[in-house]
């Protein structure tokens, strides 16, 4: 490789990198509905929980559920956040993927067994919360095509798509076995993939301010209330 493509080769993998640290725009609304009181004192703690029996059309992904408890539980007010298999192992056989809740309707009475209030009060649980959702890429456009020569290789084009997130959490009471209200999230955002000689991806991360919000909306609804 001669000065000039040695040169030229060192500007295109700034650019890559430069444009690699930017990020495509993402717009998000977050909505509460608040149905009863909600307080925390020491001592208590809540659980995010998705939906148990996966794959489902209705199912929050793993690494979002991960990502809402993290941040829950963190920060000036972060809440104490039971994890997911902490909970799992502590409550069995209830949260068992064969015998759990497919939906919010079958928790009230789930919650009302004499055995499981004392499982929970042991661990001092006071906030179930179920989260449904997903993140969706739609409307794609464009085209990107790369080909290899003995002279180099190299990829042409322009690529872009719309991603959709939309999550919803239902705050349980485990004292009274009621639902303390709702929380939803919805984020969209178009990500680009332009390409002359090096793809350079803007990507806009939908599922992360989806739960960024989701997560500030929660630790808000149940100290708050």
């Amino acid at each position: 490789m001669n000065v000039l493509s040695k040169y030229t080769m060192g500007k295109y993998c700034m650019a890559a990198i430069i444009m690699m640290s930017l990020s495509g725009c993402v717009t998000s609304t977050v909505q509460q509905i608040r149905e009863t009181q909600t307080s925390m004192t020491d001592g208590d703690s809540v659980v995010i929980l998705g939906r148990r029996n996966r794959p489902s059309q209705a199912e929050a992904e793993l690494d979002f559920i991960d990502c809402v408890a993290k941040n829950v539980g963190s920060g000036n007010n972060g809440l104490q956040v039971v994890s997911e298999q902490q909970f799992v192992d502590a409550l069995f056989p209830w949260f068992e993927p064969r015998t759990a809740p497919l939906n919010t309707n079958e928790l009230p009475e789930l919650l009302q067994q004499p055995l499981l209030a004392e499982r929970l009060r042991q661990i001092g649980l006071k906030y179930l919360v179920w989260v449904e959702g997903s993140t969706q890429r739609s409307a794609q456009s464009g085209s990107l095509s790369c080909t290899a020569t003995p002279g180099g290789a190299g990829c042409f084009g322009f690529l872009t798509w719309d991603s959709d997130s939309s999550y919803e959490a239902s705050i349980w009471d485990t004292h009274t076995a009621k639902t303390a209200g709702r929380v939803s999230t919805d984020a969209s955002g178009t990500s680009y993939i332009p390409a002359i000689v090096i793809p350079i991806p803007i990507i806009a991360r939908v599922q992360s301010s989806a739960c960024n919000g989701l997560a500030n909306q929660l630790k808000q609804f149940v100290q708050s209330g």
